[in-house]
C-alpha cells in the first residue's frame, strides 16, 4: 500500500539526515577536514531540503484534491503520478474519487434535466421559489414552466418580486397560504376569466427554504360538472313535473268532455266528475309541494354560529330521537355524549342535518334483522366527524352520486330533499357530507367539521 511505501521512504530519509548530522558533528569536533565537513553539510542540508519537498508534495496534491471536490471540478487527474508518483494508490484512489463524483453529478442533473421535462410538459403550472432570509436580498424563481407562463401570460420571471408586480393578485393569494395549503381564486388574465386551484408546498434543502406552487385552471372542469349537475337537476324535476302535469292535463281534457255542450249536469255525471276532480286537486297538490320542497333547498338560512359542545349535541339528539327510534323497533346507540370538545355551529340546522340522516337509517332497516343505528363522533386529521351509522341495505356504488341530486329518491313518498339539504347546511359551515356504504353491511354517513 501506498502509506507503507510512503512510511518506508520518510523513515530512511529520516534515518540518513539523523546519520549525516552525527558525521557532522563528530567531524567538527574531532577533525579539521573543513573541505569534508562542507560537503557533508550541504548533502545534509540537500537531504533536509529533499524531505520537506517529499512531504510538501502529497500535502499540496491532497489540498489541490479537496479542492477540486469542493469546487466540483471534474478537469483535475492524477494519471501520470498515479503511474509514475512516489504514491501511485494514492493517486489512482484520488482519480476513482472524482471520477465517481463525477457520475454522481452527471446522474443527478440527469434526473434534474428529466424532471423539468416533465414538469415542462404537464398542463398545470409550477413555480419553486427559493426564498432568501436575508432583507435586502429577493426570492429568486428556481424553475418556472411553460404552463405557467401560459396560464398567467407572464414571461418566466427570475426573481418573485418581479412576477408580484406583474399578477398582484396572484401573489397576494400565494403569501396567505405560504405555509403550505390549497386555494381557489378567479383571475382575470386578457379580458378572460380563469378559475385556479392553488397549492404551496413548502420546502427545506440543504439549509435553504423553498415555496413549490402548483395550480391549474379548473374552469372548465367546474362548467362540466355544474352542466352535469344542471343536466341531472333538470331531469329530476321534469320527471316530477310531467308526473303531475300528465294526469291533470288528461283528467281536465276528460273533464271538458264531460261538461261541453251541456247546460246542466244530472247527479250521475256529477259522480263521474268527483273522482276526476279529487285527483286534479291532489297532483296539484303534490306540484304545489314539489315547489315548497324547492324553495326550502334554495332558502336556507344564514347559519348563526355559536360555541356547542360535541357532547351536547350528542345527547340532545338521543333524547330527540330516541321514541321515534324504538316505535320502529330499532335499537339506538349515541356513544361519547360526555366529549367536552367544541365547535363554532349553528345548532339547529346541525340538529336538522342529524335528524335528516337518522330518518334516512331508519327507513333503510326496513326488513332488516337486528337492526341498528349507531351516532357517534372521531376526530382525524384536524377534522370532527359525526358518523350515523346502520346495518341497512345500503346503498349501491352506482347511486351514491345520485343521492345528493334534489328530488332523487329511491323511497315511496320520498321527497329526495334531505341530504340536499343537509350536505348545504355542512357547505355553510364550510364542511362536507361524506358517505360510505357496503349494501347489508353497513352504511356511513358523515358530517365533516373542520376542526384546528
Amino acid at each position: 500500500m501506498f502509506y507503507q511505501r510512503f512510511t518506508f521512504r520518510l523513515v530512511t530519509r529520516l534515518l540518513i539526515i539523523n546519520i549525516l548530522a552525527v558525521l557532522l558533528v563528530y567531524l567538527i569536533r574531532n577533525t579539521q577536514l573543513w573541505f569534508t565537513i562542507t560537503g557533508v553539510s550541504l548533502i545534509l542540508l540537500g537531504t533536509i531540503i529533499s524531505l520537506y519537498y517529499y512531504i510538501n508534495q502529497i500535502r499540496a496534491d491532497i489540498k489541490r484534491f479537496i479542492l477540486a471536490v469542493k469546487t466540483r471540478d471534474h478537469t483535475l487527474n492524477f494519471k501520470n503520478k498515479a503511474t509514475k508518483g512516489s504514491f501511485p494508490e494514492l493517486y489512482e484512489s484520488f482519480n476513482e474519487i472524482i471520477q465517481i463524483h463525477k457520475d454522481i453529478q452527471l446522474e443527478q442533473d440527469s434526473i434534474f434535466q428529466l424532471i423539468k421535462t416533465i414538469l415542462e410538459q404537464v398542463p398545470v403550472g409550477v413555480i419553486v421559489v427559493k426564498k432568501n432570509k436575508e432583507e435586502n436580498k429577493k426570492s429568486e424563481i428556481s424553475f418556472f414552466n411553460l404552463a405557467a407562463s401560459n396560464l398567467l401570460n407572464v414571461p418566466a420571471y427570475s426573481y418573485w418580486h418581479r412576477f408580484e408586480e406583474h399578477v398582484p393578485i396572484f401573489a397576494k393569494e400565494i403569501e396567505q397560504i405560504s405555509a403550505g395549503g390549497k386555494r381557489f381564486i378567479e383571475l382575470k388574465i386578457q379580458d378572460k376569466f380563469i378559475q385556479l386551484s392553488i397549492e404551496v408546498i413548502p420546502l427545506n434543502l440543504y439549509g435553504a427554504d423553498y415555496n413549490i406552487i402548483s395550480f391549474q385552471n379548473i374552469k372548465d372542469e367546474i362548467e362540466q360538472k355544474e352542466t352535469e349537475a344542471w343536466n341531472r337537476l333538470i331531469g329530476v324535476i321534469s320527471h316530477e313535473i310531467l308526473n303531475s302535469i300528465t294526469p291533470i292535463s288528461s283528467l281536465s281534457d276528460t273533464v271538458n268532455q264531460m261538461i261541453s255542450n251541456k247546460e246542466s249536469l244530472s247527479a250521475e255525471d256529477l259522480e263521474d266528475l268527483k273522482p276526476a276532480l279529487k285527483t286534479i286537486k291532489r297532483r296539484s297538490e303534490g306540484l304545489l309541494d314539489f315547489v315548497k320542497d324547492y324553495r326550502l333547498i334554495a332558502e336556507l338560512p344564514t347559519p348563526n354560529t355559536n360555541e356547542h359542545s360535541i357532547g351536547e349535541i350528542l345527547q340532545h339528539i338521543k333524547v330527540l330521537m330516541q321514541s321515534m327510534v324504538n316505535a320502529k323497533h330499532i335499537k339506538l346507540q349515541v356513544l361519547q355524549t360526555s366529549s367536552k370538545i367544541s365547535l363554532k355551529i349553528d345548532f339547529k340546522l346541525v340538529e336538522q342535518a342529524l335528524i335528516n340522516l337518522i330518518t334516512n337509517s331508519m327507513y333503510a332497516l326496513d326488513d332488516t334483522a337486528n337492526p341498528i343505528i349507531e351516532v357517534t363522533y372521531r376526530l382525524a386529521h384536524n377534522k370532527i366527524y359525526f358518523d350515523v351509522i346502520d346495518n341497512g341495505k345500503g346503498i349501491d356504488a352506482e347511486n351514491i352520486e345520485k343521492i345528493f341530486v334534489p328530488f332523487y329518491t329511491t323511497r315511496t313518498n320520498g321527497s329526495g330533499i334531505g341530504l340536499t339539504i343537509t350536505r348545504n347546511i355542512m357547505k355553510m359551515h364550510g364542511g362536507n357530507l361524506e358517505v360510505d356504504s357496503k349494501p347489508n353491511i353497513k352504511t356511513i354517513f358523515s358530517l365533516v367539521f373542520n376542526y384546528t
